[in-house]
């Protein structure tokens, strides 16, 4: 199990990353998104959601805003901001050339072993 929290602590910046790429959200939000557009696959734990978006609030990244919800609640929306945006861009490039070197190597990998 420890393998798979230290892949998915490494991809929670920049799968929260893309999502505010394409709205603000809430932490509890990003989860969901996460969980549903991945089928069940990723699951971030809203602790490690709040770990990575401070993190990124203290870099310049993201912001935060509260919002009023109803007469008394409010919710933490995060907003990706242009040093953020610039950073997801580099980001993602990087794990995209990562991924495809990994397949790569798998596929090497296989063909050797068979």
């Amino acid at each position: 199990m420890a393998a798979k929290n230290t892949l998915t602590t490494g991809i929670a910046e920049l799968l929260i990353l893309s999502i505010l790429n394409e709205k603000d959200s809430y932490g509890y939000e990003i989860v969901k998104i996460i969980t549903e557009n991945s089928d069940g696959l990723i699951s971030l734990s809203y602790n490690t959601t709040y770990a990575a978006t401070c993190k990124m609030i203290e870099n310049g990244l993201i912001s935060e805003k509260n919002v009023k919800v109803g007469k008394k609640r409010t919710r933490i929306y995060f907003h990706l901001e242009d040093k953020g945006r610039e950073y997801y861009t580099k980001l993602y490039e990087s794990y995209r050339n990562m991924s495809l070197g990994v397949d790569k190597i798998f596929s090497s990998l296989r063909k050797v072993s068979i």
